[in-house]
């Protein structure tokens, strides 16, 4: 009888170790964007780039998962939101959207107007916030890589960009301002004002020195979020 009472008792000991264990593991920073979301999951992309860093930090409850979608605008987020988002009850959503609601415009004649794009966005913060999921707002990075000002569709970008920033503000949650760092990066490094090839392979999605530089500067965001590491 005695013995059968010690193998129950180490059994819920067992036991409760495993949910613990799998408890810290389960604690995810979910990526919600587009097909810069969806490379970035590839070998070599800041997703797996961010993963590195969290292993070699010694965080193991932690881990970037991404839920990125080629083609993405804003309203296609907010549909999927409740599968792709709420559903996981991730730890920390990080959104990197706005590029196709920009670029479209120009490459397929559609894109989302900046009204639309600021409702939109707002819907899906007001969601994440009544869940009491914690958000990182992302800039948008670029559409053409010549110096700032000279790309076409860069005071289009300025324009969402500037509302991003204000959600940032009004919703009091931390940004991530990737448009400012990538830019750093082409002032110091593009001496022949090419339009891709410092940090895209074509104006848009990431290279390897790119992936690099979006998950250095997201990893400082979230490091900053007290508690959170």
């Amino acid at each position: 009888m005695e013995s059968k009472l010690i193998l129950l008792a180490l059994f819920v000991i067992v036991m409760l170790l495993m949910s613990y264990t799998v408890s810290k593991k389960t604690k995810t920073i979910l990526f919600f964007g587009d097909s810069i979301t969806e490379f970035g999951t590839l070998p070599g992309g800041y997703l797996q780039l961010l993963n590195e860093k969290i292993v070699q930090n010694g965080l193991s409850q932690l881990t970037c998962l991404g839920a990125g979608i080629s083609g993405n605008k804003i309203y296609d987020l907010y549909l999927r939101l409740e599968d792709d988002v709420l559903n996981k009850n991730p730890a920390l959503v990080v959104i990197l959207i706005g590029v196709n609601d920009v670029w479209h415009k120009v490459s397929h004649g559609t894109g989302t107007d900046a009204n639309k794009f600021e409702k939109f966005y707002k819907a899906i913060l007001n969601k994440l916030q009544a869940s009491n999921i914690p958000v990182v707002l992302c800039t948008i990075i670029s559409i053409g890589e010549k110096l700032q000002g000279q790309n076409r569709q860069d005071d289009d970008i300025d324009v969402y960009n500037g509302i991003i920033r204000n959600l940032s503000t009004t919703y009091q949650v931390p940004l991530c301002d990737l448009r400012k760092a990538a830019f750093d990066c082409i002032a110091a490094q593009n001496h022949t004002n090419a339009d891709r090839g410092v940090l895209t392979k074509d104006g848009v999605h990431l290279n390897e020195t790119g992936n690099r530089m979006v998950a250095e500067n997201i990893w400082q965001t979230i490091a900053q979020i007290p508690g959170f590491l």
